[in-house]
């Protein structure tokens, strides 16, 4: 088996992952759960509570047509992150694991976002202190932010190693004023 074969079978094993558990603790959460009261998991700090968000992220709304605006930033970042995935090197687990999380993520609210379009997003994660609470979301933004600051790692130690890379290169003489210059 080939690292390429490795790299699709992580990256597609990855978002499919993502879209199942997404599809499915939503549809459980919609089941069990009523609107807007919250259930204690861990204290106060951890509760389920049902959203429906019909705009994007933190609720940002474009009016009536913010499920055909924001399902076509879906798209092209669907795109964008499969194109990333098909041009990484052959055996980089981590760039493809990254991939993975937010291409499954992104799908996951796009598929939501058209199965009931009146409705919104379903989002049932709420996490703070008492008063103080992070915005609500669900398995898919997670995916999305826990890939995208690992691609973000990913992209910097790239970067870095790059950097290394350059400044190990001998310098050569220059041949008409006789210092040295880099081959970088």
């Amino acid at each position: 088996m080939s690292s390429s074969d490795n790299n699709g079978r992580a990256f597609w094993t990855t978002a499919a992952a993502i879209i199942c558990l997404d599809v499915a603790t939503k549809m459980l959460a919609v089941r069990s759960l009523d609107i807007h009261i919250p259930k204690r998991v861990i204290g106060d700090v951890v509760r389920l509570t049902l959203a429906f968000n019909p705009g994007a992220a933190f609720s940002m709304s474009l009016g009536n047509y913010s499920r055909y605006i924001f399902g076509a930033f879906a798209v092209i970042a669907l795109f964008i992150l499969w194109r990333l995935y098909r041009t990484t090197a052959s055996g980089d687990t981590t760039r493809v694991l990254a991939l993975g999380l937010a291409w499954g993520g992104a799908a996951g609210n796009l598929i939501d976002r058209f199965r009931s379009p009146y409705r919104g997003v379903v989002d049932f994660i709420d996490i703070g202190v008492g008063d103080v609470r992070f915005w609500t979301f669900n398995v898919a933004d997670s995916a999305v932010t826990i890939g995208a600051l690992l691609l973000a790692w990913v992209l910097w130690q790239e970067d870095r190693a790059a950097s290394v890379a350059a400044a190990a290169t001998p310098a050569e003489p220059d041949q008409e004023g006789g210092e040295a210059r880099s081959s970088s």
